[in-house]
Protein backbone atom coordinates (compact mmCIF):
# COMPACT_ATOMS: atom_id res chain seq x y z
CA UNK A 1 0.00 0.00 0.00
CA UNK A 2 1.22 3.53 -0.73
CA UNK A 3 2.22 5.84 2.10
CA UNK A 4 -1.04 6.74 3.90
CA UNK A 5 0.35 10.13 4.94
CA UNK A 6 0.63 12.66 2.07
CA UNK A 7 4.20 13.96 1.78
CA UNK A 8 3.39 17.66 1.08
CA UNK A 9 1.91 17.92 4.57
CA UNK A 10 4.54 18.28 7.28
CA UNK A 11 3.34 20.04 10.42
CA UNK A 12 0.34 19.68 12.71
CA UNK A 13 -0.90 22.96 11.27
CA UNK A 14 -0.61 21.57 7.73
CA UNK A 15 -2.75 18.56 8.59
CA UNK A 16 -5.29 20.66 10.47
CA UNK A 17 -5.74 23.02 7.53
CA UNK A 18 -5.88 20.17 5.01
CA UNK A 19 -9.05 18.84 6.64
CA UNK A 20 -10.70 22.12 7.69
CA UNK A 21 -13.82 22.01 5.53
CA UNK A 22 -15.44 25.05 7.13
CA UNK A 23 -12.43 27.26 6.38
CA UNK A 24 -12.37 26.05 2.78
CA UNK A 25 -15.94 27.19 2.05
CA UNK A 26 -16.34 30.98 2.48
CA UNK A 27 -20.07 30.87 3.23
CA UNK A 28 -19.96 27.70 5.33
CA UNK A 29 -21.87 29.19 8.32
CA UNK A 30 -24.70 30.32 6.04
CA UNK A 31 -24.83 26.94 4.30
CA UNK A 32 -24.99 25.12 7.63
CA UNK A 33 -27.76 27.35 8.97
CA UNK A 34 -29.72 26.78 5.79
CA UNK A 35 -29.17 23.04 6.18
CA UNK A 36 -30.63 23.15 9.69
CA UNK A 37 -33.67 25.11 8.52
CA UNK A 38 -34.35 22.68 5.67
CA UNK A 39 -33.99 19.77 8.05
CA UNK A 40 -36.57 21.19 10.44
CA UNK A 41 -38.90 21.67 7.47
CA UNK A 42 -38.54 17.99 6.52
CA UNK A 43 -39.48 16.92 10.04
CA UNK A 44 -42.53 19.20 9.84
CA UNK A 45 -43.61 17.96 6.41
CA UNK A 46 -43.09 14.19 6.70
CA UNK A 47 -44.27 11.65 9.24
CA UNK A 48 -41.31 10.38 11.21
CA UNK A 49 -40.83 8.11 14.21
CA UNK A 50 -38.00 9.76 16.08
CA UNK A 51 -35.32 8.58 18.48
CA UNK A 52 -35.99 4.84 18.32
CA UNK A 53 -33.37 3.20 20.56
CA UNK A 54 -30.98 0.60 19.20
CA UNK A 55 -28.89 0.49 22.37
CA UNK A 56 -28.80 1.82 25.95
CA UNK A 57 -26.67 4.96 25.41
CA UNK A 58 -28.44 8.33 24.93
CA UNK A 59 -27.23 8.77 21.34
CA UNK A 60 -27.85 5.17 20.29
CA UNK A 61 -31.08 6.10 18.50
CA UNK A 62 -32.43 6.49 14.96
CA UNK A 63 -35.24 8.26 13.14
CA UNK A 64 -37.46 6.42 10.66
CA UNK A 65 -39.30 8.07 7.78
CA UNK A 66 -41.62 5.61 6.03
CA UNK A 67 -42.22 6.10 2.29
CA UNK A 68 -45.49 7.61 1.13
CA UNK A 69 -45.35 5.97 -2.31
CA UNK A 70 -43.99 2.74 -3.80
CA UNK A 71 -40.44 2.47 -4.97
CA UNK A 72 -40.58 2.53 -8.77
CA UNK A 73 -38.00 2.00 -11.45
CA UNK A 74 -38.89 1.81 -15.13
CA UNK A 75 -42.58 1.96 -14.21
CA UNK A 76 -42.56 -1.23 -12.13
CA UNK A 77 -43.24 -1.48 -8.40
CA UNK A 78 -40.63 -3.21 -6.25
CA UNK A 79 -39.97 -3.86 -2.56
CA UNK A 80 -39.10 -0.59 -0.86
CA UNK A 81 -35.37 -0.22 -0.19
CA UNK A 82 -34.05 1.57 2.87
CA UNK A 83 -31.58 4.44 2.76
CA UNK A 84 -29.71 4.61 6.06
CA UNK A 85 -27.83 7.91 6.43
CA UNK A 86 -24.93 8.51 8.82
CA UNK A 87 -24.08 12.16 9.44
CA UNK A 88 -20.69 13.83 9.45
CA UNK A 89 -18.94 16.15 11.87
CA UNK A 90 -15.54 14.44 12.17
CA UNK A 91 -16.99 11.94 14.68
CA UNK A 92 -17.17 14.71 17.31
CA UNK A 93 -19.81 17.23 16.21
CA UNK A 94 -23.31 17.43 14.74
CA UNK A 95 -26.34 15.15 15.00
CA UNK A 96 -28.76 13.31 12.75
CA UNK A 97 -31.33 16.08 13.28
CA UNK A 98 -29.06 18.53 11.45
CA UNK A 99 -29.17 16.45 8.25
CA UNK A 100 -32.81 15.38 8.02
CA UNK A 101 -33.15 17.43 4.83
CA UNK A 102 -31.41 14.65 2.89
CA UNK A 103 -34.50 12.46 3.43
CA UNK A 104 -36.52 14.48 0.91
CA UNK A 105 -34.92 12.99 -2.19
CA UNK A 106 -35.03 9.31 -1.19
CA UNK A 107 -38.57 9.65 0.22
CA UNK A 108 -39.77 11.04 -3.10
CA UNK A 109 -38.39 7.90 -4.76
CA UNK A 110 -40.15 5.54 -2.35
CA UNK A 111 -37.27 4.69 -0.01
CA UNK A 112 -37.64 4.22 3.69
CA UNK A 113 -35.15 6.65 5.26
CA UNK A 114 -33.34 5.97 8.53
CA UNK A 115 -31.17 8.66 10.12
CA UNK A 116 -28.65 6.98 12.40
CA UNK A 117 -27.10 8.59 15.46
CA UNK A 118 -23.98 7.57 17.36
CA UNK A 119 -21.96 8.60 20.41
CA UNK A 120 -19.42 11.31 19.66
CA UNK A 121 -15.77 11.63 20.62
CA UNK A 122 -14.31 12.09 23.15
CA UNK A 123 -17.10 10.25 24.95
CA UNK A 124 -16.52 7.32 22.58
CA UNK A 125 -13.34 6.09 20.91
CA UNK A 126 -13.30 5.32 17.20
CA UNK A 127 -13.71 1.52 17.55
CA UNK A 128 -16.73 2.13 19.78
CA UNK A 129 -18.32 4.48 17.23
CA UNK A 130 -17.78 1.94 14.46
CA UNK A 131 -19.29 -0.78 16.65
CA UNK A 132 -22.35 1.36 17.37
CA UNK A 133 -23.15 1.56 13.67
CA UNK A 134 -22.94 -2.22 13.59
CA UNK A 135 -25.45 -2.36 16.44
CA UNK A 136 -27.76 -0.04 14.50
CA UNK A 137 -27.61 -2.28 11.43
CA UNK A 138 -28.22 -5.37 13.58
CA UNK A 139 -31.27 -3.66 15.07
CA UNK A 140 -32.64 -2.72 11.65
CA UNK A 141 -32.16 -6.29 10.50
CA UNK A 142 -34.65 -7.46 13.14
CA UNK A 143 -37.06 -4.49 12.99
CA UNK A 144 -40.45 -5.27 11.38
CA UNK A 145 -40.73 -3.28 8.17
CA UNK A 146 -36.99 -2.66 7.95
CA UNK A 147 -35.50 -6.14 7.90
CA UNK A 148 -34.52 -8.16 4.83
CA UNK A 149 -37.22 -9.03 2.31
CA UNK A 150 -37.28 -12.79 1.66
CA UNK A 151 -33.71 -12.93 2.91
CA UNK A 152 -32.56 -10.12 0.62
CA UNK A 153 -30.73 -7.12 2.16
CA UNK A 154 -32.53 -3.85 1.51
CA UNK A 155 -30.24 -1.16 2.90
CA UNK A 156 -28.35 1.40 0.86
CA UNK A 157 -25.96 2.61 3.56
CA UNK A 158 -25.08 6.25 2.90
CA UNK A 159 -22.87 8.58 4.88
CA UNK A 160 -21.34 12.02 4.55
CA UNK A 161 -17.81 12.92 5.66
CA UNK A 162 -17.24 10.98 8.92
CA UNK A 163 -20.48 9.19 8.08
CA UNK A 164 -18.94 8.13 4.77
CA UNK A 165 -16.12 6.53 6.75
CA UNK A 166 -18.61 4.70 8.97
CA UNK A 167 -20.61 3.50 5.97
CA UNK A 168 -17.46 2.15 4.31
CA UNK A 169 -16.54 0.29 7.49
CA UNK A 170 -19.77 -1.71 7.20
CA UNK A 171 -19.90 -2.57 3.50
CA UNK A 172 -19.68 -6.28 4.43
CA UNK A 173 -22.60 -6.23 6.88
CA UNK A 174 -25.20 -8.82 5.83
CA UNK A 175 -28.08 -6.36 5.80
CA UNK A 176 -26.29 -3.82 3.54
CA UNK A 177 -27.01 -4.12 -0.19
CA UNK A 178 -24.91 -1.13 -1.30
CA UNK A 179 -22.84 1.73 0.14
CA UNK A 180 -22.88 5.39 -0.89
CA UNK A 181 -19.90 7.13 0.73
CA UNK A 182 -20.09 10.91 0.20
CA UNK A 183 -17.02 13.08 0.88
CA UNK A 184 -15.69 10.32 3.10
CA UNK A 185 -12.52 9.66 5.10
CA UNK A 186 -11.01 6.28 4.36
CA UNK A 187 -7.48 6.48 5.77
CA UNK A 188 -7.21 7.84 9.31
CA UNK A 189 -3.44 8.36 9.54
CA UNK A 190 -3.57 11.98 8.28
CA UNK A 191 -6.46 12.74 10.66
CA UNK A 192 -4.27 11.68 13.58
CA UNK A 193 -1.62 14.27 12.62
CA UNK A 194 -3.82 17.36 13.12
CA UNK A 195 -6.04 19.07 15.68
CA UNK A 196 -8.98 16.76 14.96
CA UNK A 197 -7.14 14.10 16.93
CA UNK A 198 -7.34 16.07 20.17
CA UNK A 199 -10.80 14.59 20.73
CA UNK A 200 -10.37 11.39 18.72
CA UNK A 201 -7.08 10.26 20.32
CA UNK A 202 -6.32 7.90 17.46
CA UNK A 203 -3.35 5.61 17.97
CA UNK A 204 -1.69 3.25 15.52
CA UNK A 205 -3.84 0.29 16.52
CA UNK A 206 -7.07 2.26 16.05
CA UNK A 207 -5.87 3.73 12.76
CA UNK A 208 -5.13 0.26 11.40
CA UNK A 209 -8.38 -1.23 12.68
CA UNK A 210 -10.67 1.61 11.62
CA UNK A 211 -9.30 2.77 8.25
CA UNK A 212 -11.58 1.35 5.52
CA UNK A 213 -8.77 1.52 2.96
CA UNK A 214 -6.74 -0.92 5.06
CA UNK A 215 -9.65 -3.28 5.70
CA UNK A 216 -11.09 -4.06 2.28
CA UNK A 217 -12.99 -7.33 2.48
CA UNK A 218 -15.55 -8.94 0.18
CA UNK A 219 -18.60 -6.70 0.31
CA UNK A 220 -21.30 -4.87 -1.56
CA UNK A 221 -21.16 -2.39 -4.41
CA UNK A 222 -19.67 0.85 -3.10
CA UNK A 223 -20.09 4.25 -4.73
CA UNK A 224 -17.52 6.85 -3.63
CA UNK A 225 -18.69 10.41 -4.31
CA UNK A 226 -16.82 13.68 -3.81
CA UNK A 227 -17.15 17.23 -5.10
CA UNK A 228 -14.60 18.83 -7.38
CA UNK A 229 -14.68 21.95 -5.16
CA UNK A 230 -13.77 20.00 -2.02
CA UNK A 231 -10.42 20.12 -0.27
CA UNK A 232 -7.61 18.33 -2.14
CA UNK A 233 -7.22 15.88 0.74
CA UNK A 234 -10.90 14.90 0.59
CA UNK A 235 -10.60 14.33 -3.14
CA UNK A 236 -7.36 12.38 -2.71
CA UNK A 237 -8.91 10.12 -0.08
CA UNK A 238 -11.89 9.32 -2.31
CA UNK A 239 -9.68 8.63 -5.34
CA UNK A 240 -7.39 6.38 -3.29
CA UNK A 241 -10.21 4.39 -1.70
CA UNK A 242 -12.04 3.81 -4.98
CA UNK A 243 -8.76 2.68 -6.56
CA UNK A 244 -8.07 0.35 -3.63
CA UNK A 245 -11.51 -1.24 -3.96
CA UNK A 246 -10.96 -1.82 -7.66
CA UNK A 247 -7.45 -3.19 -7.09
CA UNK A 248 -8.92 -5.69 -4.62
CA UNK A 249 -11.48 -6.80 -7.19
CA UNK A 250 -14.33 -5.23 -5.26
CA UNK A 251 -17.24 -3.39 -6.94
CA UNK A 252 -16.36 0.24 -6.32
CA UNK A 253 -16.81 3.34 -8.44
CA UNK A 254 -15.66 6.94 -8.06
CA UNK A 255 -18.17 9.71 -8.81
CA UNK A 256 -16.86 13.27 -9.10
CA UNK A 257 -19.56 15.93 -8.68
CA UNK A 258 -18.65 19.06 -10.64
CA UNK A 259 -18.52 22.29 -8.63
CA UNK A 260 -19.82 20.81 -5.39
CA UNK A 261 -18.12 21.59 -2.07
CA UNK A 262 -18.22 19.70 1.20
CA UNK A 263 -21.56 21.16 2.25
CA UNK A 264 -23.61 21.83 -0.86
CA UNK A 265 -22.88 18.33 -2.18
CA UNK A 266 -25.78 17.16 -0.01
CA UNK A 267 -28.20 19.06 -2.26
CA UNK A 268 -27.59 16.25 -4.74
CA UNK A 269 -29.13 13.74 -2.32
CA UNK A 270 -31.82 16.07 -1.01
CA UNK A 271 -33.22 16.89 -4.47
CA UNK A 272 -35.27 14.04 -5.98
CA UNK A 273 -33.46 14.47 -9.30
CA UNK A 274 -30.07 15.29 -7.81
CA UNK A 275 -27.14 13.20 -8.96
CA UNK A 276 -26.80 11.41 -5.60
CA UNK A 277 -30.53 10.66 -5.45
CA UNK A 278 -30.29 9.12 -8.90
CA UNK A 279 -27.19 7.21 -7.82
CA UNK A 280 -28.95 5.86 -4.70
CA UNK A 281 -31.79 4.57 -6.87
CA UNK A 282 -29.32 2.98 -9.27
CA UNK A 283 -27.51 1.27 -6.39
CA UNK A 284 -30.80 -0.12 -5.07
CA UNK A 285 -31.76 -1.38 -8.51
CA UNK A 286 -28.34 -2.96 -9.08
CA UNK A 287 -28.63 -4.74 -5.73
CA UNK A 288 -31.86 -6.37 -6.88
CA UNK A 289 -34.25 -3.87 -5.35
CA UNK A 290 -35.36 -2.48 -8.70
CA UNK A 291 -38.30 -3.58 -10.83
CA UNK A 292 -40.21 -6.55 -9.49
CA UNK A 293 -40.64 -9.48 -11.81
Amino acid sequence: MSDPVPTPLQTREDYTAAYDNSAAVPNAPVLLQDLLARSQAVYAQHACTRNIPYGPAPRQVFDWFAPTQPFREAGAVSAAPILVFLHGGYWQWRSKDDFACIAAGPLAAGFHVVLGEYTLAPQARMPDIVAEVGLLLDMLQSTPGLGPSQGQPRIVLAGHSAGGHLAAMHRSHPTVAAVLAISGLFELAPIARGALNDALQLGEVEIAACSPQRRIQPGCTTAVAVGTAELPELQRQSHAYAAALQAAGEPGQLHMLPGRNHFDILHELERPEGSLSILARALAKRAGLGPAG
